[in-house]
């Protein structure tokens, strides 16, 4: 698989997730069909200027980042999805992760 094409597809499943959609949802809201979706994905498909155009806008994210071109975004699109995640969980869940994130952050000091 090409570089690149092997890139823009981790990124689009990266956007998507962080979109918090499925791969159904996606292929519903694009009037494509599922299994293209995870083809493109998996770095099997070509994806055309359009569909990637209609995919950023869908995950709000830039055709340059995308492509590989805007890391500076990096940081915060990991914590927007940890912050999804961590919403969906009980008080008492989500203390135990903080927790367990703050011994992390101390073994790295």
């Amino acid at each position: 698989m090409n570089e690149d094409l092997s890139a823009i597809a981790g990124r689009l499943r990266e956007a998507r997730e962080m979109a918090g959609l499925s791969q159904g949802q996606v292929a519903r809201l694009l009037s494509i069909h599922r299994p293209t979706v995870s083809e493109i994905e998996a770095g099997r498909r070509r994806v055309t200027a359009g569909e990637l155009a209609n995919l950023a806008k869908l995950y709000g994210v830039s055709l340059e980042w995308l492509a590989g071109q805007d890391q500076d975004n990096d940081a915060a699109r990991k914590i927007r999805l940890a912050a999804r995640e961590l919403s969906g969980l009980r008080d008492d869940d989500l203390q135990k992760v903080l927790k367990l994130a703050r011994s992390f952050h101390q073994r790295a000091d």
